[in-house]
């Protein structure tokens, strides 16, 4: 793991390491997350600890703020001596602030949620929770406030509260995870500093003891979440962030791809140690000369054209359980791709219904493959719609192993391909006890083109079975019937012409023949019975119209519109 940022930044000895993980600070608003960085914090960056006048008055977080603190490397990484550098991505807690927590949550290794032990979970500790599945493979559950337990209650409190938890986390992939209970700002916010902390090297500790060695790749497109851009008088403009995929060094190009500009890389930093090259997974200032800071608040910077700015994507996704209700075609969500919170509205779609057994294909979506319309997305709670009666012969409901999405956005979007994408329903009361996260997935294939409607989406086969149903009022011969209620008065009959129907009766049969006759006859009058007698084996229920069906299949972007009988 040792790279040229390694050993710039811990120079005492060319064998030493210095390895970077990135840990999440989720939790409710109030939980006491800033503190807590603080607490464990030794380095501030410049982005750290409520840099808003609006968030110091507030005691609120309002943005992502970054801080860390190093510590020995422990035995398990295997690396020998040298220095494990925690970086603290301090989330906000306010409900309305949701999108900057998605973008948190997307550039962490390990994450550490805070609850406040007088209060248990709560709406946004859920949602982070929910969050951390998503983007997180580590989590550490942090009790906090324990200061405000009366002392003789507090471990049994302590201990009733870790039970909760770990009841809450059974099934999750967190389940077993680590609990600490810890008070990070004894006697709150204006209390002293003098007053002892609690459970903080505890913490120390046990972040140690769940540190692993991150996947970081130098190769590939160099990409950069950008969360902070200041200007530093006499040397340029600063972009603070974390690198998300590659690496960049003194002298590279990089693109801001929202603004299509290009800047060369005049010199870097991590926290505050000049260096010369970063990677995958590091914190880094780069500074670049000639660019207005205030262009650029948040976003994403990177290799020179190597992002795509999308109108419109297809995704491979699954729906987060935790929320209420089903997921509509046509309906709008808060789509957050890369580092972007957008409007955009849905088509779901699935295999069609011979594939719903086969295997998910992995980050790659087949444009040669037949897909059905879904008016909502598949699962438990969704109504079966008249496509899936139709194809559902068994009378049980099957589900397909995978669905996808064709998102529509209101506003072009910067994004790399296979990024991670929620949809959210980020207008809900803020005050709601309910989940706002709807689904998640991959990013499978972009479109870039403005007229994406004719070149990109001509091509996605997308269908929706059509059923018209009429009945017969009577038989012509072997080939022809008369029927009723197949069409609307207005419908242009022509374009139907040379489609096969169905009868109900499973073609024109001896008995088909018989039924008819049966209800074309009209009915006997009195005193005249036996002239209506007929042969018992050729007895039929009169009162049992024969059906004709219509089925055929119509592509959604297929501008013709024609219909097809397979």
């Amino acid at each position: 793991m040792a790279s040229a940022a390694g050993t710039a930044a811990a120079p005492k000895t060319s064998a030493q390491h210095r390895v970077n993980v990135n840990v999440g600070v989720l939790g409710h608003i109030d939980s006491g997350k800033t503190a807590l960085a603080r607490a464990l914090s030794t380095v501030a960056s410049t982005a750290a600890f409520d840099r808003a006048p609006q968030s110091r008055a507030r005691g609120i977080t309002l943005d992502l703020g970054f801080s860390c603190f190093c510590t020995e490397l422990p035995p398990h990484l295997g690396l020998g001596p040298g220095q494990l550098q925690f970086t603290l991505v301090d989330c906000p807690g306010h409900a309305s602030l949701i999108r900057t927590i998605i973008g948190g949550a997307q550039i962490i290794d390990l994450m550490m949620l805070v609850i406040d032990i007088t209060k248990g979970m709560q709406t946004q500790s859920a949602e982070c929770l929910v969050i951390g599945q998503i983007a997180c493979q580590k989590m550490i559950v942090v009790l906090n406030k324990i200061d405000l337990l009366p002392e003789g209650k507090r471990q049994a409190a302590i201990e009733k509260m870790m039970k909760k938890m770990q009841k809450t986390l059974e099934n999750t992939k967190f389940h077993g995870c680590p609990i600490v209970a810890v008070a990070a700002k004894p006697g709150g916010p204006e209390a002293p500093e003098t007053l002892a902390l609690i459970g903080i090297s505890e913490l120390i500790e046990v972040l140690k003891s769940a540190a692993y060695l991150p996947a970081r790749d130098p190769s590939g497109s160099f990409l950069m979440a950008v969360d902070h851009c200041f200007s530093i008088k006499g040397q340029g403009t600063v972009m603070t962030g974390t690198i998300l995929s590659g690496s960049v060094g003194i002298g590279d190009n990089v693109e801001i791809p929202a603004l299509k500009v290009t800047k060369k890389v005049k010199s870097m930093q991590m926290f505050h140690t000049p260096v010369t090259y970063a990677m995958q997974g590091d914190r880094v200032g780069v500074c670049v000369t000639q660019f207005d800071p205030k262009l650029l608040e948040r976003g994403l910077i990177c290799t020179p054209e190597s992002l795509q700015t999308i109108h419109a994507a297809i995704i491979s996704l699954k729906k987060i359980q935790y929320f209420r209700g089903t997921l509509q075609t046509k309906a709008k969500f808060h789509i957050t791709v890369g580092h972007e919170t957008v409007m955009g509205r849905v088509m779901f779609f699935s295999p069609a219904p011979d594939d719903f057994s086969k295997e998910p294909l992995e980050n790659e979506f087949d444009f040669d493959k037949e897909y059905l319309y879904q008016e909502e997305y598949l699962s438990e709670e969704s109504k079966s719609s008249e496509e899936n009666k139709e194809n559902d012969q068994t009378g049980e409901r099957q589900f397909p192993k995978q669905q996808w999405a064709l998102l529509e956005f209101e506003k072009p979007v910067t994004c790399p391909k296979l990024c991670l994408v929620i949809g959210s329903k980020l207008d809900t009361d803020i005050h709601a006890n309910t989940c706002r996260l709807a689904f998640h997935g991959v990013l499978l294939e972009g479109m870039e083109e403005k007229n994406y409607i004719e070149t990109c989406l001509s091509k996605l086969k997308v269908y929706k079975l059509k059923h018209k149903e009429g009945q017969v009022e009577r038989l012509c011969d072997d080939y022809s019937v008369i029927g009723r209620s197949l069409f609307k008065k207005e419908t242009n009959i022509q374009i139907f012409v040379g489609l096969k129907v169905k009868l109900s009766t499973d073609g024109v049969r001896p008995e088909t023949k018989a039924l008819l006759t049966a209800i074309s006859k009209k009915k006997p009058k009195a005193g005249k019975g036996d002239t209506a007698k007929e042969d018992e084996s050729n007895k039929v229920d009169s009162t049992q119209p024969v059906h004709i069906t219509l089925l055929f299949k119509r592509y959604v972007f297929d501008a013709q519109k024609k219909m097809i009988q397979s």
